[in-house]
């Protein structure tokens, strides 16, 4: 809910949240025009701003004052709130900035100024890095099998004084792959797997700390624990062929860091520790590190105190510097992975004499921390699956890496490529606590070996990780399946967000386009994905091919399933890159990701274009997971369709009127083609009839108004044939709701997600799952129990159940339109957008229908109410049209335009 904010005496509104590149007080961007955004809050209805005013000045004095030394905007007639560009003075690296910003209601009266904000510069040049990529100095092997040997985690240290009192301290840093940085013996922060997984030729994340608190007079010692990551992967082959190597199309090495310690004293005098030769370095106790087959971690080998002043390491040497990755430094925007949950198991059983399964409750993922007392030298092995064969054993199958399941995977791999870590004891009396740094595994079940005694539920724990994005959504209803399948898509989402939106957090842990397709909305309206969407882009644009296609994963793993050339994906995933910048503009408002991609997406249209024949697609991989014969032509042409569509949106906004044109043209070319190639105007039919081509045919709105009926009636066919169960894979049944719900058919809707047995969600849930499926029906063997790309539904939640949509860019205006179904009596929930909450509330009750809503302050609502009269009321009294204007009766709703406010509505339904 708002919080209740004192307004100046005169005005109306007042700011009460304030971001910066949507971040409220970010430390360590590098952004050269960082933007300014807020919401607002008011006691009124119908409120707006129509001014404002930003200052900003590098010191606190001035801001109190309300003054702005390095920026004035000056009062800017606009309502708008949402990125507006910073316009004052050249921004200093490693200097914080303050803000406020004054607002102006409807009647021109300003509100009290905002409370103080704060954003601070990191790295604005590469010459403010002083500090060099270190590493250990080992070499690379020269054979296969080498890899698969001992090869210890190196630690890094420096030891330094500091002389006098401290103002403040910062601390920035890199590596590759993975990093742990440590200040006296503490670790720095709470995140894990940083920095997030780039195109390392392309691209590196940095992190900055505030540290000022970490130091202290005297000496001082800095450390970092680094692991291979996706930087020094093994050379297995997945899915035993030698064209799926990662080490051939990954930016590989041996793990370096990049780090910088900058101190400023109170007398302004600045202190700089860096990287570079003069750092220590020795081998740590992680002896084994791979982010799909686990760690494995000899506790003997730790070196206690290592990061502590006054301690000496055993058999340190001089640090390396080397080259390191060849990608440009960039401040990490995305939210880092940390743990989330604590999972605790809730049933344990010896499976086998010495041998205990841990039952973990739910699928999920990352990773197992232990509590154990034993000898010294104890081995304790665990190995993970998303399920349990029928005797109670541990099924890991549908969690093995890359499907090496007694295959040949090349010189040296294992036989099958299970997720396994392994703890050495070191003989410590008061017990001993440990968890994986440098990998994560999805699963639901632990089988653990060697335990020292018999153990217990509270021995182990699960880390619950994932990328830290703050949620923005929640829902609820009279349907408990639909709550419970809420819960698990959140719960997959969430297992799949890993710096990259992954297809699985085990088997591929690969971040495919067509699965983000078919999903970002879903994870849109869940979670604030404003700066993992962002990276996503990048990572698209970093992997784009010389003739300019975009690849079928990003980063670039090598996959290039019927693509149309050059390394490129197939359409549908393609089509990644182009969405997702759309629904950063639909969501949030974002038009400078449009034009900082604007150039890439035009070579990656015309070499589509190109590519084309006579404006047709036929090869690709049409509805992924589809249960009925594909499509291939109509859904790639379609796909194709789409993208074009996009470009020429784009090219509007960014007002290139001659792109604009050409791009229409070849939108009407490729929608005659498809009319005249796939679609029966006799029979309402597209390509083969299933639901996926009827979808696609009426969902890419090819279509007049008049022809649609039959092609309607064809799709009815389709899921008569079906009894009323969907046949679509991951793209058709995300446009299924679509389709659905813009026609107003949420019955048929809700009829196909209610259903319990196959195919369906209820099916899933019936066969116990806790997480999403890759496939319908129930797979034990290759497929994966944890995979996000059926959860488009939870889109539908929102979209149709709720009712809650934007109707233009950042939700300035938002239509309401609550679609109850079957047999739900309420629906409750919300989405936090960029303008602030929106909340909706329904019930039926007694033969009414109660709806409450609440719209944010600077926007405006078409709010629609089932009525079954044309009657409503809203707070008790029957609605005055100078108070809610232009009220209409249309499709058994009454629809009302609102401004901002909390509003009951009630009518009779039914």
């Amino acid at each position: 809910m708002i919080p209740v904010v004192s307004c100046s005496p005169i005005a109306s509104i007042a700011v009460y949240h304030q971001t910066c590149e949507y971040e409220k007080n970010p430390l360590g961007i590098d952004i050269v025009y960082p933007r300014f955004s807020w919401t607002l809050t008011s006691r009124k209805r119908n409120q707006i701003q129509t001014a404002y005013e930003i200052i900003v000045s590098d010191n606190l004095k001035d801001i109190k004052a309300n003054k702005g030394n390095i920026w004035t905007s000056g009062i800017v007639n606009s309502r708008q709130n949402l990125h507006i560009p910073f316009a004052g003075k050249t921004l200093q690296s490693f200097t914080r900035y303050y803000w406020k910003v004054k607002v102006y209601d409807a009647k021109g009266q300003a509100s009290a100024w905002s409370e103080t904000a704060w954003f601070e510069m990191a790295m604005m040049c590469e010459n403010d890095w002083k500090a060099k990529w270190i590493s250990d100095g080992s070499n690379t092997p020269e054979n296969d099998a080498d890899f698969y040997k001992d090869d210890p985690a190196p630690l890094f240290r420096q030891t330094f004084n500091i002389p006098k009192k401290i103002a403040h301290a910062r601390l920035y840093i890199t590596g590759v792959g993975y990093y742990e940085p440590y200040l006296n013996g503490q670790k720095i922060g709470e995140q894990m797997l940083d920095p997030g997984w780039t195109t390392y030729s392309e691209q590196v994340l940095y992190a900055a700390y505030e540290v000022t608190d970490r130091l202290h007079k005297g000496d001082n010692v800095i450390g970092i624990m680094t692991g291979n990551g996706w930087y020094n992967l093994l050379p297995f082959n997945m899915w035993c062929s030698p064209l799926r190597n990662l080490r051939k199309y990954l930016d590989c090495g041996r793990p370096a860091v990049k780090a910088q310690l900058r101190i400023t004293y109170q007398d302004g005098d600045i202190e700089e520790i860096y990287t570079d030769q003069s750092w220590q370095t020795t081998s740590g106790p992680i002896i084994r590190n791979n982010i799909y087959l686990g760690e494995v971690y000899d506790a003997r080998q730790e070196q206690s105190g290592w990061s502590l002043a006054g301690i000496e390491l055993k058999k340190s040497k001089k640090a390396i510097e080397t080259e390191g990755p060849k990608g440009k430094l960039t401040a990490q925007m995305q939210p880092q992975i940390k743990p989330i949950e604590i999972i605790k198991p809730v049933g344990i059983n010896e499976i086998q004499p010495g041998v205990y399964l841990f039952d973990m409750g739910v699928n999920f993922a990352g990773v197992i921390r232990i509590k154990v007392n034993g000898p010294e030298g104890t081995k304790i092995t665990l190995r993970y699956g998303e399920d349990i064969y029928p005797d109670g054993t541990l099924n890991g199958m549908t969690a093995v890496a890359g499907q090496i399941k007694g295959c040949d995977a090349g010189e040296g791999a294992p036989h099958i490529a299970w997720q396994e870590d392994q703890y050495i004891l070191k003989g410590d009396v008061n017990g001993e606590t440990w968890n994986p740094r440098f990998t994560f595994h999805g699963f639901r079940y632990v089988e653990v070996k060697g335990w020292p005694g018999i153990p217990v539920l509270s021995n182990i724990e699960g880390l619950r990780l994932s990328s830290d994005v703050r949620n923005a959504g929640n829902f609820t209803c009279s349907n408990e399946m639909f709550n419970t399948l809420q819960e698990n898509i959140r719960r997959t989402f969430r297992s799949n967000m890993f710096s990259v939106q992954s297809d699985c957090p085990a088997r591929e842990k690969f971040a495919y386009g067509g699965d983000i397709l078919c999903t970002a909305e879903a994870f849109l309206f869940n979670y604030d994905m404003s700066h993992f969407y962002r990276k996503t882009v990048d990572d698209h644009r970093y992997t784009q091919r010389p003739q300019g296609g975009i690849t079928e994963t990003a980063p670039y793993v090598g996959i290039a399933d019927h693509g149309p050339g050059d390394g490129s994906g197939p359409l549908g995933f393609q089509l990644s890159y182009t969405f997702i910048i759309n629904k950063l503009y639909e969501f949030y408002g974002d038009k400078r990701i449009i034009e900082e991609n604007y150039t890439v997406l035009k070579k990656q249209a015309d070499f589509l274009i190109s590519h084309a024949d006579h404006h047709l697609y036929n090869s690709g991989l049409s509805d992924h997971e589809s249960l009925d014969e594909k499509p291939f032509g109509l859904t790639e042409s379609l796909f194709y369709y789409k993208h074009i569509e996009l470009m020429a949106e784009y090219a509007k906004l960014m007002q290139q009127k001659e792109d604009a044109a050409y791009y229409l043209d070849i939108i009407q070319q490729i929608k005659s083609r498809v009319l005249d190639t796939y679609y029966n105007t006799e029979t309402g039919i597209f390509a083969n009839g299933t639901q996926t081509a009827q979808i696609f045919g009426i969902g890419y709105n090819l279509l007049p108004n008049a022809d649609k009926t039959k092609a309607f009636s064809a799709l009815e066919k389709a899921f008569d044939i079906r009894n009323n169960h969907l046949s679509t894979g991951i793209f058709g049944t995300k446009m299924m709701f679509d389709v659905l719900r813009k026609h107003d058919m949420n019955e048929q809707m809700y009829r196909i997600a209610n259903q319990r047995d196959f195919p369906g969600w209820g099916y899933m849930i019936e066969k116990g799952a806790t997480s999403l499926w890759e496939t319908w029906a129930y797979s034990d063997n290759v497929y994966s129990q944890n995979h996000p790309m059926f959860g488009s539904i939870s889109e539908w939640f929102y979209r149709s159940l709720l009712g809650i949509n934007p109707d233009g860019p950042g939700f300035r205006k938002i239509i309401i339109k609550p679609q109850p179904a079957g047999d739900l009596t309420f629906a409750k929930g919300s989405y936090h957008s960029v303008q602030g909450p929106i909340n909706v509330d329904w019930k039926i009750s007694e033969g009414k229908f109660i709806l409450q809503v609440e719209i944010p302050v600077n926007t405006t609502a078409q709010i629609y109410i089932p009525s079954s009269c044309g009657k409503v009321m809203e707070s008790g009294k029957e609605i005055n049209n100078n108070e809610i204007p232009n009220k209409k009766e249309e499709n058994g709703y009454v629809s009302l335009s609102v401004g901002s406010g909390k509003y009951q509505f009630k009518t009779n339904y039914k």
